[in-house]
């Protein structure tokens, strides 16, 4: 941000303290760890997506397929300053057919994960849900904000804030089972989960406590695996076990909780983002419930942001069987 910009914002901007995210670090260095997975890099015909698909391949993240026009590909890396000469291009003539050449290299296992360029998310997922050719598997496609919320003891996965506007309960099954995988890709055994309403109480005139109810119950019957759940929960009651106890709520999930489960897209998107603007937190994003994992970060995204993306992409394809 030039000192121009930063004199008109100054009365109105939010205080961005220097602070670590040592969280989404520690995933970066896993994924480090791993093999650089072969990603189809859709459509990257704008500076921010070409540019974060190369910064992850110089990091030994991904190994990127570029999958788009080429002329404009090359032109975007001439006026961003990028180096070519090492990735390999796949010539398209638009975006709608970017996306159907990428899937169809996921489904061939030419690559084990797709990261969204510059074209829209609903056209990618339309090409990743097809019926003839696509990645669909027995579960609904949701997203998962993995986030580092400085103050906050642990990573926190909030989902779905990007894909289901408004799920019905076997939507939210498949949610919530996509982030418990998510989470078990990163390394927690147990995760727990809170299920979110805006009260902690079943009521019938509040159908995502009810929701809340029976994904708990669906759990005890096998029809949801490996976690703990729990809800209805207030966010404060998730967050904070000194705010479940004054409510008299007895459970391992207050306090220690590892997924946030929004009831809609709405609530979702509104605080995973004051999460970042508010509480200078950092979030990578992910797509799951397809074949193979899907890279999807904001154009807001930073540099850590778009890595830490990638570097949870590379766990989940590991977890899925796709690297050795």
């Amino acid at each position: 941000m030039n000192d121009a910009i930063k004199k008109v914002l100054a009365p109105h901007a939010l205080e961005v303290k220097d602070v670590k995210h040592y969280q989404l670090e520690s995933i970066l260095q896993q994924a480090k760890d791993a093999p650089p997975v072969p990603t189809a890099v859709v459509h990257p015909t704008d500076v921010n997506s070409l540019e974060g698909a190369i910064e992850a391949a110089e990091a030994d993240i991904i190994v990127p397929f570029l999958v788009g026009p080429e002329k404009k590909i090359r032109a975007v890396a001439e006026q961003a300053d990028i180096d070519l000469r090492d990735y390999t291009i796949i010539d398209t003539e638009h975006s709608h057919a970017s996306a159907e050449v990428s899937v169809k290299m996921a489904y061939c296992g030419e690559v084990h994960a797709l990261m969204k360029g510059s074209l829209g998310t609903s056209e990618l997922l339309g090409a990743v849900v097809s019926k003839t050719g696509g990645l669909r598997t027995e579960s609904r496609l949701s997203h998962v904000f993995v986030m580092d919320v400085p103050s906050y003891h642990k990573t926190l996965f909030i989902t779905d804030a990007a894909i289901n506007i408004a799920p019905n309960l076997m939507e939210k099954r498949d949610i919530l089972q996509n982030a418990i995988d998510c989470a078990h890709a990163l390394g927690v055994d147990l995760p727990k989960a809170a299920i979110l309403s805006a009260v902690e109480k079943v009521k019938p005139n509040i159908q995502s406590t009810l929701d809340a109810a029976a994904l708990c119950k669906m759990l005890d019957r096998g029809q949801i695996t490996g976690a703990i759940v729990d809800g209805p929960l207030a966010f404060d009651n998730a967050i904070s076990l000194e705010a479940a106890l004054d409510k008299g709520i007895k459970s391992p999930v207050p306090g220690d909780v590892d997924i946030l489960m929004a009831p809609d897209l709405e609530s979702g998107n509104m605080f995973a983002k004051q999460l970042q603007y508010l509480a200078n937190a950092k979030a990578a994003g992910i797509v799951m419930g397809a074949r193979v994992p899907i890279i999807l970060t904001s154009r807001a995204a930073k540099s850590l942001e778009r890595l830490s993306s990638c570097a949870v992409a590379v766990m989940v394809a590991r977890k899925l069987g796709r690297l050795e």
